[in-house]
């Protein structure tokens, strides 16, 4: 796959700037709705707490070990970047050695010295010296003298060196930790969106159930009332209870549902002393999802989604960082392809003064110097390490080529389903309103006499069904929904 080219121009800045401002849009609906929708409803009818899924996220934020571990590699990598800094300490050294014998001093030498690195491979040095004795090297200079001097790489490590590369490779690796968190964050919120619409889903279906057994009981109520009046046969309060069980077990098994799908979301809430936490069973969803109005939560283009993934998306951009970082080992490895050729030179003084050392003339008296070469005569070791590093970036963008198209295929589908849901809920809102009216009309004919209680029943567990179902449609609608953006990157 080819790599997406920027079109610099006013247009597609301000186009960009459009598409972002609609997937910001579509994300502040969808979380609005999630926490408005039938808030109060849910506390007036039940009187127990309620928890948001805005909540549930920053406790998440707040509080989960895998958080908790983003943020560490973070400032780790900020310590690695100390520890590179390091390099370019300056570094005090003191030479000192004295030997006598028999009565002789043989030499009395004593050298502090001072070597700033610099960023561009260059090497500050001073220092003093002291030497005396009968035994000296007559190289060396006798008595006090000092020295200013400077080691400068001619061909290799001028332009880079392990020293440089170490401190940018850490520099990258500190952003990329921060990229890397938002990576973690977008899977944990995603699987902890899951978890929260799972434990919505199966407290609507408990809600409903609920209802039905309520509206069972009151309807056993009447049969047998009716049957003490001789308006009933014995029949229809054996079918009327038999009904009433069957709804029993039913909020029986979604209640114990709702229950284990808290115990599951359960998973992701930790307190702030980082202990697992346990949702209580007075704790319920702030979402009605009967209520929930699908059709008007706005959807993004799938241009601006498949946008946003390509230039947001986490994944992609630790990327970016690897083959930053294999760019500046390939410029490392590119210098052992080059002979080292190292100049040293020192100006040198008499006594301690320092500062009239460094400004005497240069190369005129008083000065040492030295040039270094070294060649190998095959570079096999610099070649074979070249070719290595040039590998390892292609293979990098191969990967990250075939990463960027299974996200924008994740996108596509998301996409998909997302529109597919949207008419499917639609109908479904229809069919439910149908099996209402049904149920309702068989109910009138039931207590006017011109219906059994048995249509009655089959009429309610139809529409009991399809409430379900689009109960059901709706929870997948909205972690779709929320799907899509986890795979555009968006989740944080």
């Amino acid at each position: 796959m080819k790599p997406v080219k920027k079109n610099k121009s006013y247009a597609w800045l301000w186009q960009r700037h459009h598409d972002r401002k609609k997937i910001v849009l579509f994300i502040a609906c969808l979380a609005l709705t999630l926490l408005f929708s039938s808030v109060l409803k849910a506390q007036d009818t039940t009187g127990r707490k309620i928890l948001s899924l805005p909540q549930v996220l920053e406790i998440v934020k707040r509080n989960h070990p895998v958080a908790k571990l983003a943020a560490i590699r973070i400032d780790k990598s900020g310590a690695d970047i100390t520890i590179a800094r390091g390099a370019f300490d300056p570094l005090f050294y003191n030479s000192a050695a004295q030997k006598t014998f028999s009565g002789t001093e043989y030499y009395n030498y004593n050298r502090p010295e001072l070597t700033i690195p610099t960023w561009f491979g260059v090497e500050i040095n001073t220092g003093l010296e002291y030497l005396s004795g009968s035994r000296t090297d007559p190289q060396e200079t006798a008595g006090k003298s000092s020295y200013f001097g400077i080691s400068v790489p001619l061909a290799k490590n001028l332009l880079m060196d392990k020293r440089r590369a170490a401190l940018q490779t850490a520099k990258i690796y500190r952003t990329a930790a921060e990229t890397e968190q938002r990576a973690m964050l977008n899977d944990l919120l995603q699987e902890t969106t899951v978890a929260y619409w799972n434990w919505v889903l199966h407290y609507q279906d408990y809600q409903i159930l609920q209802e039905a057994v309520q509206v069972n009981e009151r309807r056993l109520s009447f049969v047998r009332t009716s049957f003490r009046l001789g308006d009933r046969p014995a029949i229809d309060t054996t079918e009327a209870l038999a009904q009433l069980q069957s709804m029993e077990l039913m909020l029986g098994e979604a209640s114990l549902a709702f229950r284990n799908a808290g115990l599951e979301l359960s998973v992701f809430l930790w307190t702030d002393q980082q202990l697992p936490y346990q949702l209580p069973d007075d704790v319920i969803p702030a979402i009605v999802l009967r209520e929930m109005a699908i059709q008007q939560l706005p959807v993004p283009a799938l241009d601006s989604l498949l946008q946003s993934a390509r230039n947001l998306h986490p994944e992609l951009g630790l990327y970016r960082y690897k083959l930053d970082v294999l760019q500046l080992e390939k410029k490392l490895k590119f210098q052992e392809l080059l002979p080292a050729v190292n100049f040293r030179y020192n100006q040198l003084g008499k006594g301690y003064d320092v500062l009239k050392t460094a400004t005497g003339p240069l190369f005129e008296n008083n000065y040492r110097y030295g040039l270094s070469v070294g060649l190998p005569l095959r570079f096999s070791a610099g070649r074979g390490e070249y070719k290595k590093a040039k590998l390892k970036i292609t293979e990098t963008k191969i990967e990250r080529d075939y990463k960027q198209l299974q996200l924008e295929t994740k996108v596509k589908t998301y996409y998909n389903e997302l529109q597919t849901l949207r008419q499917q809920v639609l109908l479904q809102e229809s069919a439910v309103g149908n099996y209402q009216a049904l149920q309702q009309g068989e109910e009138t004919r039931f207590r006017n006499g011109e219906s059994s209680l048995f249509l009655v029943n089959t009429r309610e567990n139809k529409k009991l069904e399809a409430l379900m179902k689009l109960t059901g449609l709706k929870a997948k609608y909205i972690k779709t929904a929320n799907s899509l953006s986890w795979a555009a990157g968006l989740l944080r």
